[in-house]
């Protein structure tokens, strides 16, 4: 099934991250960081209100993931499992490689003023377009007990961990790491 859909870009990420192989791969493990976004001023009125959440999702377009020809393979080998060279079905990765390369983060809202959000979490290099925010509210968003994560519960992950510094397999060289995924 196809659907005709135009997505609009209400905003756009200004961080400091240039190089996505330096950028931190996941919010939650660059609590810390804060970036801006910049909401057009056509939706600026849609930020009333949101001063009043601690957290917010974050939908963005990756735009600067490289463009291959045809449809990303559904099985990847995330970022996290570069050093074993171990794959995964797409839709149990994070991957950026997508069918539709859309980016989820859950960032802290520092302060909303005017036509901007600043947010610590950050994951995404500067001039990521912004499709949506939507507040992170714990009574739909937080699961009950203690989900399990499949093989996410069985990787350990350095405080703002980016690509650059996952294990890359001696037998593979630096060149093909654009083509890894999250």
């Amino acid at each position: 099934m196809k659907v005709d859909a135009a997505l609009q870009v209400i905003g756009v990420v200004r961080s400091g991250h240039a190089e996505l192989e330096t950028t931190p791969i996941q919010a939650g493990i660059n609590r810390a960081e804060q970036a801006v976004v910049e909401v057009d001023e056509a939706y600026s009125d849609g930020l009333d209100g949101l001063a009043g959440f601690d957290y917010a999702w974050l939908v963005t377009w990756l735009h600067r993931h490289p463009t291959f020809a045809g449809p990303p393979p559904m099985r990847q080998v995330p970022f996290l499992l570069r050093g074993q060279q171990r794959s995964m079905g797409m839709f149990a990765t994070r991957a950026p490689r997508r069918i539709n390369p859309l980016g989820l983060s859950l960032v802290r809202i520092v302060e909303v003023s005017g036509a901007t959000v600043v947010f610590a979490g950050v994951d995404v290099v500067d001039g990521t377009p912004v499709i949506d925010i939507k507040p992170y509210v714990t009574r739909f968003d937080r699961p009950a007990g203690d989900p399990k994560c499949g093989w996410f519960d069985h990787v350990s992950i350095d405080e703002a961990a980016t690509p650059a510094q996952l294990a890359v397999p001696p037998d593979r060289p630096p060149a093909s790491l654009a083509e890894d995924i999250r």
